[in-house]
């Protein structure tokens, strides 16, 4: 079924099309959440084949490297065993290309070469070269020097010989008015990373850039930081994410999941700040998010792409839960002087601030969430919002599986929108609609929904505007929502 809605006394329609749903890829074999949480050998090489197998010198490299991670806690992308593997079965790339941060001008390169040779990125006719190279350690090539708002091709050149390459749109200037179109959301649980169904269809739709909310590749590996590098191997020899991420910029934060285990933060018990301060590292080192430009705790960063502030929280590692209940357990002091520096700052007409769990206590009596740890932070938050009347903030979460957007209505008579399309890796979760509530837009949580979030930003008229879209993995549009700028403006 497909609903349009145009949320607000304001807002006005937008024209949109279904770009087809494609080819499927059937899926061979299924897997349970609590079995992925297990992630034992037969789970995850059972989601390494569960759409049919990669290629096999991938396969039997992921297979081997596994076992040298699982066998060795210290074991490192860049030890002698792991890359001797990856020799004997001619991979001269570990991980990538990934695309992360997107400008007008280029695009971040994110990759784990397999030798020390000499790299390039190839676009345009020029080259973007790195000549110091470390085997097993990841790299970020900048791309730079183009022009904005055009496609172009790339090719990733080791030695004199291609090895990979990819596909991306450079954002439009940040003045220029345009549609600008962004998709997200969370719970891959491993799970997603393999589906070439939900990945064509997020490319087919064309956006600029991805947001991945949380629970994503990595699952319940605690602190054992081994196991977090063997996940990521099994991430990068996936065709499917090869595929999506050589194309799509995306923009990560974490749940979780991917911290230490089901509805861990902070420091938990039996760990120490060091194991948290490696996951942070681990973290840092598989994906291409922004780097910051000040050192800072946390995962948590802003990116300005074309019309929109993406703006992501770490709402896991800067907990403290000796003070929960109590102001700044939940995002810590420093995170929320950052963000609320952020947000007084930008000048960008949308902003879009994710948060690992959902903003709203409506589902599951907020369990884990903003509800349960620190209403008077959120409460912080959205009064400063208010007071400074800046426009154009939208909300998006994940964590809590399941389809849903809701209304946040404040006592102005301002509400803000969140949208939690929390369904990557199609795992069912608390009822999809909340009993009594009629603030809920939209609900779904049946079993093996797959499906992804995706606004259309609108600047190109006199009153911007933002549409929404819920998308399944064959293409359909379950729903479609448009907000006008006056309805994302504070009273």
């Amino acid at each position: 079924m497909r609903r349009r809605h145009f949320l607000g006394a304001a807002a006005v329609s937008f024209a949109s099309s279904n770009l087809g749903h494609g080819n499927t890829v059937p899926r061979q074999i299924a897997v349970s959440l609590p079995q992925v949480h297990k992630g034992t050998l037969e789970v995850d090489t059972s989601l390494l084949d569960s759409y049919g197998p990669p290629p096999s010198n991938r396969r039997q490299f992921y297979l081997g490297s596994r076992n040298v991670f699982s066998t060795n806690r210290q074991a490192r992308f860049e030890d002698k065993e792991i890359l001797d593997l990856a020799r004997s079965h001619s991979i001269d790339l570990m991980g990538g290309p990934m695309l992360g941060q997107l400008k007008s001008d280029g695009v971040s390169i994110w990759l784990r070469p397999a030798n020390d040779r000499p790299l390039s990125i190839d676009v345009a006719g020029k080259s973007f070269p790195l000549e110091s190279v470390v085997a097993g350690k990841e790299v970020h090539i900048e791309v730079s020097g183009l022009r904005p708002n055009r496609r172009y091709p790339y090719q990733v050149i080791q030695g004199n010989r291609e090895v990979a390459s990819g596909q991306f749109r450079t954002a439009p200037l940040e003045a220029q008015p345009t549609q600008f179109r962004m998709t997200f959301g969370s719970c891959f649980h491993k799970v997603g990373i393999h589906n070439p169904n939900l990945f064509r269809q997020i490319i087919n739709r064309e956006p600029s850039v991805m947001m991945l909310l949380g629970d994503l590749a990595v699952d319940d590996r605690n602190d054992n930081v081994a196991m977090h590098r063997s996940d990521y191997q099994l991430r990068d020899v996936s065709e499917a994410w090869r595929e999506f991420s050589s194309q799509i910029p995306n923009y990560a934060c974490w749940d979780d999941h991917d911290y230490f285990d089901n509805d861990l933060n902070g420091i938990p018990k039996g760990f120490s700040a060091d194991d948290r301060d490696a996951l942070r590292r681990v973290w840092n080192q598989n994906w291409n998010n922004p780097s910051p430009s000040e050192n800072r705790e946390g995962i948590y960063f802003s990116s300005r792409v074309g019309p929109v502030e993406v703006i992501m929280l770490d709402t896991r590692s800067c907990r403290d839960n000796r003070l929960r209940h109590k102001p700044g357990c939940y995002l810590g002091n420093d995170q929320m002087e950052w963000l609320l520096k952020t947000l007084n700052a930008s000048t960008a007409p949308f902003k879009v601030i994710s948060s690992g769990t959902m903003w709203s206590d409506y589902v599951s009596k907020a369990k884990d969430s903003w509800g349960s740890w620190d209403t008077e932070a959120r409460e912080q938050i959205f009064s400063f919002i208010e007071e400074k009347k800046i426009r154009g903030v939208l909300l998006v979460s994940g964590d809590r599986h399941g389809a849903r957007a809701f209304r946040i209505p404040r006592r102005s008579g301002f509400s803000f929108y969140e949208f939690e399309p929390a369904t990557l890796g199609g795992h069912t979760g608390p009822a999809a609609l909340v009993d009594n509530c009629p603030e809920q837009i939209f609900g779904y949580g049946r079993d093996n929904l797959i499906a992804f979030g995706e606004f259309t930003f609108d600047t190109s008229q006199a009153e911007p505007r933002v549409t929404f879209r819920l998308i399944r993995e064959n293409g359909e549009i379950l729903e479609e929502h448009t907000i006008s700028y006056e309805d994302l403006t504070p009273r």
